[in-house]
């Protein structure tokens, strides 16, 4: 289990941690999935409720950070992707982890636990620190944002855009899930999220899930 040390008032996490699990195209009955939940957003706006965005949006903000244009929530723009042609199937992990994004419309990273390791982090981007998130060569300013980073303090991901040193790809076997809550919400919908990413990780990546859990913990858990 990957231990999570969080710096923020309002941010909550449910993590989950996947064994044995196989990074490959997505099946068709995934995909369908994927088609079914970006009608279901299509067809009803209040399938992404307005409180959850406005929850997300304010967490961001504690740092400084501004959540808008190209650098709002990720779940934000899976919910413009789904209005608009669809999600886009990138491979079954990828897709895994979008679809949950829009079923709870809350963002989520998906880690190779290998390259994230333990423990891990959770703590402000500082000034003018950067990394690249995307095949390009792109990179983004993540200061201000709550970044997770690794033990050596290596930021590899946040609730916007995910760097590309610990993202999944072919050589992926064991997967940690982050989903980014807020504590205005409260666990149960991180609660969903978990035991929702825990079920498709076993029936569309071949996955033993070791465990599910919520940082910090809620109490009476």
């Amino acid at each position: 289990m990957i231990h999570f040390t969080i710096d923020h008032p309002t941010l909550r996490l449910a993590v989950v941690e996947a064994a044995s699990a196989r990074c490959e195209a997505s099946p068709a009955a995934l995909t369908e999935r994927m088609r079914a939940a970006a009608s279901r957003v299509r067809q009803d706006a209040k399938a992404f409720p307005e409180a959850v965005r406005a929850a997300i949006r304010d967490l961001l903000r504690v740092g400084g950070y501004k959540p808008s244009g190209r650098g709002k929530p990720a779940s934000e723009f899976l919910f413009a992707a789904a209005c608009e042609k669809g999600l886009p199937a990138v491979n079954n992990l990828v897709d895994i982890n979008n679809l949950v994004s829009l079923l709870t419309a809350l963002p989520i990273s998906m880690f190779d636990t290998d390259q994230l390791g333990a423990p891990a982090v959770v703590r402000f981007g500082r000034p003018g620190e950067r990394y690249v998130f995307n095949a390009s060569g792109q990179s983004m300013d993540i200061s201000g944002i709550p970044v997770v980073c690794r033990a050596d303090d290596e930021p590899v991901g946040n609730a916007v855009k995910d760097s590309m040193l610990a993202k999944v790809g072919p050589e992926t076997r064991r997967v940690v899930a982050v989903v980014y809550g807020s504590s205005k919400l409260g666990p149960d919908l991180l609660e969903t999220a978990a035991r929702q990413l825990q079920t498709l990780l076993a029936e569309f990546a071949s996955a033993g899930v070791s465990d599910w859990y919520l940082c910090p913990p809620h109490p009476g858990s």
